[in-house]
């Protein structure tokens, strides 16, 4: 970490200092580089937006500026000065804090307590005092303009108090620069507007951010600068009026017209007559409102958004994961038991979960238990499993889907990402379904298990099977039919076949990019 860092152009002329600065930021994980010669200057009293697709390297780029991970390469310059040594935790929370998106709000302490946890003013140097601790925290809040009882329960705070709880304990501590990790992610258009008015009055106050957002409308809402990150690397920093809504997609994407394909090169014609596999009639819950769409058989059909846009609580709804409010889910012109997955089954559906580790693998069961826990009641008689039939089927599964494995009997936790995400699919056409849900199918597996993945979902569509890939990754949806948008719990946008990377971005972060 021996290079001299630039100067900041934007600092030029303007007499700002910079609160912090990373360049040349080198970072890699096994074969994975998270970062390559990354770098960005936040300027003291401005909220400076880092916006990138996911997997263009910011969450690495977070890990560094607090202190959790260390470069491989680099320079990290805090307030104009190195950055403190990784094991000295109280420098770097006097220098930056981050408040991310799951909060760290202690729920069974309350207001006070969690303001000063393991730093509560004492008497004598032993004893705590109560009535010091109160009365500096309502001190703190009322500087703040948080307006919370310090004596309440802070897991009854809402999730827009908690965080401006969060954001006044780390300036009590001295810190003057924050990280806002995805600040909006679960707060509704009153209070991020309420947030936004806390922001800025911080910033007068000359508290710097750096805003970490997939919602580009409020990088133009709150912040003067943006740093664009993508494929591990820092591709632009400009003030916010300077870069246009059409520019900003266009650098987190790559470039203009940027158009998908099918995994042949060529469009492909819709089954617009093959039956109706899935009808979802104005579905309604707390992630999303009136959704309504339908699948044919022998189609695939594409569902993204940003997180909190519903995406994922639609594909479990389907799957009888998730229990909506109200509306109808019909798949073979049956109409399924709202939030029963035994009902989703019988009617023909297969589901890959969005998260293998939690919901799709039970980690000390076997290759074989795995891959046939959708069919146990198929492999065997009076409720008792014959394990040479389970072993046959999980042959079959670990030959047609190429899981590189020491057999039936090795357990599914030894293998890898990829395989493992084998095994769920394997399980999800256990029972030959009529439809498959896949939620985040290729998430944390290597190129090759993607590319075999996906083959599946082509081998799907050949054999009349309806699909619904619901994913954020555009490599995901490329060989879909159609892919439907969903922004804040709304179907907002259909595309076809030719999509390009630009105007799908554009669509999945809630941005019109026809007027610039």
């Amino acid at each position: 970490m021996n290079r001299t860092p630039p100067t900041d152009p934007r600092a030029e002329g303007t007499g700002r200092r910079a609160v912090a600065e990373a360049h040349g930021i080198h970072k890699r994980y096994g074969p994975t580089v998270a970062l390559d010669d990354a770098r960005i200057t936040v300027l003291a009293g401005e909220s400076h937006a880092l916006v990138g697709r996911n997997g263009a390297g910011k969450s690495t780029l977070v890990a560094i500026l607090t202190g959790m991970q260390r470069p491989d390469r680099g320079v990290v310059l805090l307030d104009g000065e190195p950055a403190p040594a990784p094991a000295d935790r109280e420098a770097w929370q006097r220098r930056v804090a981050c408040v991310y998106q799951q909060s760290t709000i202690i729920p069974d302490l309350t207001v006070a307590e969690n303001l000063y946890v393991n730093r509560q003013p004492t008497v004598r140097g032993q004893v705590i005092s109560w009535r010091r601790m109160r009365a500096a925290a309502r001190e703190l809040l009322g500087a703040w303009g948080v307006e919370v009882d310090v004596n309440m329960s802070a897991g009854r705070l809402t999730v827009e108090d908690a965080k401006m709880v969060e954001i006044a304990r780390s300036i009590s501590r001295g810190t003057r620069f924050i990280i806002l990790d995805e600040p909006t992610a679960q707060l509704d258009s009153r209070a991020i507007d309420r947030l936004f008015t806390h922001v800025r009055r911080l910033q007068r106050a000359g508290i710097t951010f750096l805003y970490i957002s997939h919602h580009l409308e409020e990088v133009y809402a709150v912040c003067q600068a943006v740093t664009v990150f993508r494929d591990a690397r820092w591709i632009t920093t400009a003030p916010v009026g300077e870069l246009g809504r059409t520019a900003l997609v266009e650098a987190m994407t790559g470039g203009r017209g940027t158009a998908a394909v099918s995994g042949s090169g060529t469009a492909r014609s819709q089954p617009v007559d093959a039956p109706v596999a899935v009808r979802v009639d104005r579905l309604s819950g707390p992630h999303f409102t009136d959704v309504s769409f339908t699948v044919r058989s022998g189609e695939t059909v594409g569902l993204t958004g940003l997180a909190g846009s519903g995406s994922h609580q639609v594909a479990e709804a389907l799957a009888g994961l998730y229990r909506p409010d109200s509306g109808r889910i019909e798949v073979l012109g049956r109409t399924t038991r709202p939030g029963s997955v035994p009902s989703a089954l019988a009617a023909g559906v297969g589901c890959v979960p969005r998260d293998r580790h939690h919901e799709g693998l039970v980690p000390e069961l076997s290759v074989a238990e795995n891959a046939a826990l959708s069919i146990m009641d198929r492999l065997g008689r009076l409720g008792v499993i014959s394990r040479p039939a389970r072993d046959a089927f999980a042959r079959r599964t670990i030959t047609g889907l190429d899981i590189t494995t020491d057999g039936p009997d090795q357990p599914v936790k030894e293998l890898s990402g990829g395989n493992q995400q084998k095994v769920v699919m394997g399980r999800a056409l256990a029972t030959d379904p009529a439809v498959l849900v896949l939620i985040n199918p290729t998430a944390g597996v290597d190129v090759q298990s993607k590319r075999a993945l996906l083959a599946v979902v082509d081998r799907a569509r050949a054999a009349g099977r309806a699909a619904l890939v619901v994913s954020d990754e555009l490599a995901d949806l490329r060989s879909c039919d159609r892919v439907l948008v969903m922004f804040n719990g709304s179907l907002a946008a259909e595309y076809a076949v030719g999509w390009t990377d630009e105007e799908l971005v554009a669509s999945i972060e809630g941005v019109g990019t026809g007027h610039d």
